[in-house]
Order: structure tokens, then sequence, then C-alpha cells
């Protein structure tokens, strides 16, 4: 054995090199996600039924015509609150044909109360001998605003195409009323009538999303008028 083998011998082995330890880094949160869930139309149908009610009692005769500002109140706060509270939780879970219809809704509800309001008031500084014509121009705008809404809406269930066609008939008849001279008592309270129908069909739909939300059976709706190509 020669003499560098046997120096070599006791030569400590040298340690592998070693990565130098990075300081450890402070744990970062994940961003907490929020989840909108449930349905809106729990709480927009209720309120839809609150102001129905309350209009269609007040055109059939349980307050004289002159006061029909008694359902102000209810369609004022319950009822356009309530349906714009709806459509934001309706966007908020994707939920875009019931968003646009509590929307288009609470729109309606919120602009008869204002223009009530202004009328009785004189907000808007519209004479008497006009007051025929702007109701009329308020509810000419809002049949085309429901009839394009009824329409375009046919391949929801059969019951909500009901709402909405029934809604329609009421604004034909209010118009009619008014237009009449004078106004036919006959023609609002057949309004009235329609008013409080439709706001029946909204208790039975309210029913239905009750019952599965508490772990019931659906309801019967009724087939869409015009039912997806899968369906056919």
């Amino acid at each position: 054995m020669s003499a560098d083998a046997s120096a070599s011998s006791y030569v400590p082995a040298q340690a592998p090199a070693q990565e130098p330890i990075a300081a450890p880094q402070p744990a970062v949160e994940a961003p907490t996600a929020v989840y909108w869930l449930g349905n809106p139309a729990a709480l927009g149908l209720p309120c839809f039924i609150a102001g129905s009610v309350t209009l269609g009692l007040a055109f059939i005769g349980v307050v004289p015509l002159t006061a029909l500002g008694a359902a102000v109140p209810i369609i004022l706060t319950a009822t356009s609150i309530g349906l714009f509270l709806a459509t934001i939780w309706a966007a908020a879970v994707g939920q875009t044909a019931v968003a646009s219809v509590f929307g288009i809704f609470g729109g309606f509800w919120l602009s008869y109360a204002v223009l009530s309001l202004g009328l009785n008031h004189n907000w808007f500084g519209i004479p008497l001998t006009s007051t025929r014509s702007t109701l009329e121009l308020f509810l000419v705008s809002w049949l085309v605003v429901m009839v394009m809404l009824t329409l375009a809406t046919l391949r929801l269930p059969m019951a909500f195409t009901l709402v909405f066609l029934l809604v329609d008939v009421a604004l034909v008849l209010l118009f009619a009323g008014f237009n009449a001279i004078p106004a036919s008592t006959g023609l609002l309270q057949a309004a009235g009538w329609v008013i409080l129908v439709f706001a029946a069909v909204g208790a039975y739909l309210y029913y239905d999303t009750v019952s599965q939300a508490t772990g019931g059976s659906p309801l019967p709706l009724g087939r869409p008028t015009i039912r997806q190509a899968a369906d056919r």
C-alpha cells in the first residue's frame, strides 16, 4: 500500500453541499368565496302578492275610486323594495330570467306609487285636464313591456305565463276603464277582479317554492307553451 493511499484513508469524507435555507414565507390565506344560495322567489312572490291584493281590493270597491292611494303604502314599501331585493338575489345566483321578471315588476309597482303620489300632490305640474291622458300613457307603456315579457318567457311553466297574461288583461281593462268618459266603474272593477286572480296564481307559485324549500315535492305548474327541442 502506498503512502498516498494510506494517508487518504485518514482524511474525513466531505459532507455534501447543502442548499441555503430560505426564510419561511408567511402563509397567504385563500380568498373566501361568498356563495348565494336559495330561491329568490321565496321573497319576490309574497311581495308581489301583497301589492296585487291591495290594488285589486281597491279597484273592486273596498275603498272609493277617489281613495285608490290607500294601496300606495304597501306598494311603495313592501312590494317595490321586496321585488328589488329579490332581483338582486336572483342576479347573484345567476337566475337571469327571474331577475328580469322581478326587476320589471319592481319598476312597475314603484312607478305606479310615484305616479299616484305625484298626481295627488301635483309633483309633476300636470293639470287636472291631463290626468286621464297621463294614466293612459302610463298604462300603454307598461302594457307594451308586459306583453313583451309574456312573449319572451313562453319557455317558463304555464303558471308563470298565466300570471303574465292576466297582468296584460288587467292593464287593458284599466286602460279601457280610464279611457271611457266618464271613467267606467264596471271595467275598473273587472280589472280589480283580474288582479286578484293573478294574485291567487302567485300564491300558488309561492306554495310551490316553499314546498320545495322545505323538502317537499314541487307542485304541478303546467308545461311551457314553447318547449325545449329535447322535450318535443
